[in-house]
């Protein structure tokens, strides 16, 4: 009988806190940085909405290259260099009080972002077994969703009851706490590539073999843009505004209470097990948010969008590393989080057009069309059936693979 590797090993663990820190941060400077730049800089909602967009654009402008950077100085070493500049950058934000300079700052930490998120995937995806994949990167993508909760919890709460001074300076101690747990991540054996190339070519940016699924996470990424910019703004005119936080927090945790089970139903019957059912439950959730007009409805709308969403997501991804080798993982990775983000940036920016047009009512409608268009596509690709023999070791030591 053969013994199942564990997935909850010392390194996996780390790299979890690891990614946690970075997006506790991430989404804690994204719930407060408005805040901060409108109540202390005296900026306008258009401008503070800058803070976001800058962050995102060069997140997207570096993440095409960090397979190949990651593939040329190896992904540990790029994790801790893109450790040292996320942290230098949260640090930062304690010094700087000028509005240009904040702006330049977020540029350089959507820089630091966008390398370190690629890097812990990519390492991620290592780390797991080959055959628990979605199972492995399912739990890893727990510590996302940890970040949407506490980051926003953690950050909100400080600066009610504190400064935005004292809310740095605990973001930056959280961050070396994350860089600390990042030591204990162990090198992965590079294979030796061709040293000679020295054009830059389509595959040094991204991995083609991943773009279908790239394109299917774009579109994802374009529908998600519509809660994650536009919801409190939606929620107000709605009278929910009050409802927001319990709408991010049952939204976090049925994704939370359903990544154990729909990652390993992936690895089980395949993705098409989980991706089907993510879809409807996404499509269900926008159409329930579009005509929500009571709290009731509005938080079971956050249940079924957290529960479609968050099965989508790490399955899409983990859907992306197996469709090429390995040693391409980096590539994978980087290739699908430039379509993903892009997806998010690109819609961020389509909605505020609609909604100003349209009403915010339209723009969860279209993003209910836009998810039939992936479930379509999705039908048309025919993601390969996983299991066989990933099922059978499995099955073989259920006791043994925690």
């Amino acid at each position: 009988m053969q013994k199942v590797q564990p997935i909850w090993t010392k390194s996996f663990i780390s790299l979890f806190c690891t990614n946690l820190s970075v997006f506790v941060v991430f989404y804690g400077l994204t719930a407060t940085l408005p805040l901060y730049a409108t109540g202390l800089l005296n900026k306008t909602d258009q401008e503070a909405g800058l803070l976001m967009s800058i962050f995102l654009l060069s997140a997207i402008i570096v993440r095409p290259f960090t397979g190949k950077i990651l593939d040329l100085a190896g992904k540990r070493r790029m994790l801790r260099i893109s450790l040292v500049l996320y942290l230098l950058c949260t640090i930062l934000y304690f010094f700087i009080d000028a509005f240009s300079w904040l702006l330049i700052l977020r540029f350089l930490h959507g820089i630091g972002f966008s390398i370190v998120t690629t890097a812990c995937g990519a390492i991620a995806a290592d780390l797991v077994p080959a055959a628990r994949r979605g199972t492995g990167l399912g739990y890893f993508t727990m510590s996302t969703n940890l970040g949407v909760v506490l980051g926003p919890l953690i950050a909100l709460s400080l600066i009610q009851a504190y400064s935005f001074d004292l809310l740095f300076i605990i973001l930056s101690a959280l961050m070396v706490t994350g860089a600390l747990f990042s030591l204990m991540v162990p090198a992965h054996k590079q294979q030796n590539g061709n040293k000679t190339k020295r054009k830059l070519s389509f595959s040094d940016l991204f991995e083609k073999k991943a773009v279908p699924v790239g394109i299917l996470a774009c579109l994802t990424g374009l529908s998600y843009a519509s809660i994650l910019s536009y919801l409190s703004i939606y929620a107000q005119g709605k009278n929910l505004l009050g409802m927001t936080s319990a709408f991010f927090l049952v939204f976090a945790a049925v994704m939370l209470l359903a990544r154990p089970f729909t990652g390993r139903l992936f690895d089980l019957k395949g993705p098409q097990y989980v991706l089907y059912p993510g879809l409807i439950l996404f499509i269900a959730g926008l159409i329930i948010l579009a005509y929500t007009n009571s709290a009731p409805t509005f938080l079971i709308a956050g249940g079924f969008i957290g529960l479609g969403y968050g099965s989508l997501v790490p399955s899409m991804q983990t859907l992306a590393i197996q469709s090429t080798i390995i040693e391409r993982s980096g590539y994978a990775t980087a290739t699908f989080y430039t379509f993903f983000d892009g997806g998010i940036a690109l819609g961020s920016y389509i909605f505020g057009i609609i909604a100003a047009a349209n009403g915010y009512q339209s723009i969860y409608l279209i993003s209910s069309a836009l998810v039939c268009c992936v479930f379509i596509l999705l039908m048309i690709l025919k993601p390969n059936k996983q299991g066989g023999k990933a099922a059978d070791a499995i099955k073989e030591k259920e006791v043994e693979s925690f």
